[in-house]
């Protein structure tokens, strides 16, 4: 995997399992990766995978299982979804209000490039 320089390693680990869950590629209640075998795909240090797999743990997405490794929780697409959103409410819809501002550009004009697009 090609890392970003400006976002710590661990949040892109868990942006990819974020992707894993939305995409499907990860299936609810099946086994996930274990933190060796994320690391050697990542090619990164195992405390880096641990401290994504904790995020995930600490927002009920993934389930540890004593040894059996980690599953992924039931409503685990439902909350990516969530946190996902505010996310962007947080962060990303702050920043282009902020562009949008800096460029003059009017929420009638977003809303009329977004119905332009049907």
């Amino acid at each position: 995997m090609d890392f970003r320089n400006d976002i710590p390693i661990y949040r892109q680990i868990i942006d990819y399992c974020f992707s894993c869950i939305i995409s499907g590629s990860w299936i609810a209640g099946d086994k996930v990766p274990s933190v060796r075998e994320m690391a050697v795909r990542m090619a990164v240090n195992t405390h880096t995978v641990l401290k994504a797999f904790d995020y995930l743990q600490q927002h009920d997405l993934i389930i540890s299982r004593r040894g059996m490794g980690y599953f992924l929780a039931d409503d685990a697409r439902q909350r990516v979804q969530i946190l996902r959103r505010q996310e962007f409410f947080d962060t990303r819809l702050k920043d282009l209000f902020s562009e949008m501002k800096m460029l003059g550009i009017d929420i009638s004009d977003v809303v009329e490039q977004w119905n332009r697009q049907d």
